[in-house]
């Protein structure tokens, strides 16, 4: 066995990136260590923040929607709404009754979920969330 053999050293070693490549990605990744928070570099990850325009719908602890529910709507239309919107995407529409329950089923929504959305009538077009909820008979705002 000769010495090249024993051995091959990083430089002669097969690599993912080249050194370049390596010093552009630790060069990203520095800020993102050293502020403990993302940067530039992964702008698109960062989540968008709310306008200050927009209302604010997180659930307070006691069940009740801070800001209150829009007019014309119950608090549990606006759960239930809120709940079909999270399982299913703006890509998903438009689509037939049937077509969104297997994008809901995709998205591994709960069966709770899935067992509401086989309620709409299979061959129906929905464009949008609201005409799903209106089609489940839930009020919608005025």
């Amino acid at each position: 066995m000769s010495e090249s053999d024993e051995f091959a050293g990083t430089s002669a070693r097969s690599t993912k990136h080249s050194p370049r490549e390596d010093d552009e990605l630790k060069h990203e990744l520095e800020g993102m260590v050293r502020s403990g928070r993302t940067t530039h570099s992964e702008e698109w990850n960062d989540p968008e923040p709310t306008a200050e325009t927009d209302p604010d719908v997180d659930a307070a602890p006691d069940s009740t929607l801070t800001g209150g529910v829009p007019e014309g709507m119950t608090q549990d239309a606006v759960v239930a709404r809120a709940e079909l919107a999270r399982w299913l995407d703006r890509a998903d529409f438009p689509n037939t009754g049937a077509e969104l329950v297997e994008a809901a089923r995709d998205h591994r929504a709960p069966d709770g979920v899935a067992a509401e959305l086989e309620r709409l009538p299979a061959d129906a077009v929905f464009e949008r969330i609201g005409d799903v909820v209106r089609a489940l008979g839930y009020p919608t705002e005025t």
